[in-house]
C-alpha cells in the first residue's frame, strides 16, 4: 500500500465513512492514477479535466458513474491533499438526470411475489415492499430487530449510518413467523449458505431478476421497486411526506416528495380547466327540405 493510498484511507476512517464507500474511493483514485500511470499527487486540475473528459466521451459513463469519480477526488484533493481549490470549478459533478421511477400497482406487486419461488427471496422481497426497507437493510435484519410487541422493525445502521425504526404489519409479522417455523435462522433472519454471513443483495437481486422474467410484467422492477411501490401507496392513501421520510429513512425532505410527481391520487385528481369551461352550444341544425313527393 502506497502512503497516499495509506492517508486517504486513514482519512476516510477518522471520518467514519461506511466500508462501502471507503471501498469505492479508493477503486476510483486507483483507476485514476492507472489512467495516467502517475501518483495523483503528480496530477493538477489540467489531468482531472481530461479525465473526466474521458470517462464522458470515451467510456461514456451515466451521469449517475461520473458523480461516484468526482466525489472521490474531490475528496482526495480536498481532504487528504489540503488542496485549496474551487472545487465547482476544477472538478465539475454533471447534472444528473431527474427521471422517476416506475411504480408497480399492488396488483402487480402481488402477481410477482408469488413469481418468487423461494421463501427467503420471497420473504426478504416482501419486507422490502411491506417495510420499505432497501434491500441491503432487509438482508441485514436480525430476528431480534422484529419487535412484534411494539410491531416495529429496528432497522440498525441503514443508509448514512442511521438507526430508525418502521412499522410491523400483522400481515408481514405472519409471514416472518411461517419464515422463522421453516428455517430458525441464527444470528441473521436470512443467512447466507456461508455460515456466520447473512445472504447478499446480489443473491436477491439475481432472484429478482428470475422471478421478473416468470411474472412478464412489462414493467422494470429491481428489489428497489418495492421500496417505490411502499411510499406511492402511502402518499396516495393520505400519509404526510414528513411520516414517510422518516420511514424511508431519507436525510432531505426533497428526496422523499420526489413521489408527490408519481402518485395519481396528487397528480391525477387535480382538475383540468378544460373540465371547468361551459359546455359548448350545439349548432343548430338546418331544418331538412321538404319533401313534395
Amino acid at each position: 500500500m502506497t502512503p497516499l493510498r495509506q492517508r486517504l484511507t486513514e482519512d476516510m476512517q477518522v471520518r467514519n465513512l461506511s466500508p462501502h464507500t471507503q471501498a469505492t474511493y479508493v477503486l476510483q483514485v486507483s483507476l485514476f492514477a492507472r489512467y495516467f500511470s502517475k501518483s495523483p499527487e503528480a496530477l493538477g486540475p489540467e489531468g482531472i479535466r481530461s479525465y473526466q473528459v474521458y470517462l464522458t466521451n470515451q467510456e461514456k459513463l451515466a451521469p449517475g458513474s461520473i458523480l461516484i469519480a468526482v466525489a472521490a477526488l474531490r475528496f482526495l484533493y480536498k481532504v487528504t491533499l489540503h488542496k485549496d481549490w474551487s472545487f465547482e470549478d476544477i472538478i465539475p459533478a454533471p447534472k444528473k438526470p431527474q427521471k422517476l421511477p416506475i411504480v408497480l400497482s399492488p396488483e402487480e406487486v402481488r402477481h410477482f411475489l408469488s413469481c418468487v419461488p423461494s421463501p427467503k427471496h420471497r420473504t426478504i422481497l416482501t419486507v422490502c415492499y411491506a417495510a420499505g426497507l432497501r434491500i441491503s437493510e432487509a438482508v441485514g435484519l436480525r430476528p431480534s430487530d422484529i419487535d412484534s410487541q411494539r410491531m416495529v422493525i429496528r432497522v440498525e445502521q441503514g443508509k448514512g449510518q442511521k438507526d430508525r425504526y418502521v412499522m410491523l404489519s400483522p400481515k408481514l409479522l405472519e409471514t416472518l413467523r411461517d419464515w422463522w417455523r421453516m428455517d430458525k435462522p441464527r444470528p441473521w433472519l436470512f443467512p447466507d449458505d456461508i455460515p456466520g454471513r447473512h445472504i447478499t443483495r446480489y443473491a436477491v437481486g439475481e432472484a429478482c431478476r428470475e422471478a421478473h422474467r416468470r411474472c412478464h410484467i412489462p414493467k422494470p422492477i429491481t428489489p428497489h421497486s418495492l421500496r417505490h411501490a411502499f411510499a406511492v401507496y402511502l402518499l396516495e392513501y393520505g400519509t404526510d411526506v414528513r411520516r414517510i421520510q422518516l420511514l424511508l429513512g431519507h436525510c432531505s425532505l426533497a428526496t422523499t416528495a420526489r413521489y408527490l410527481r408519481i402518485a395519481t391520487s396528487k397528480v391525477c385528481s387535480t382538475t383540468s380547466p378544460f373540465d371547468l369551461l361551459p359546455q359548448p352550444v350545439a349548432a343548430e341544425s338546418k331544418p331538412a327540405a321538404p319533401q313534395y313527393f
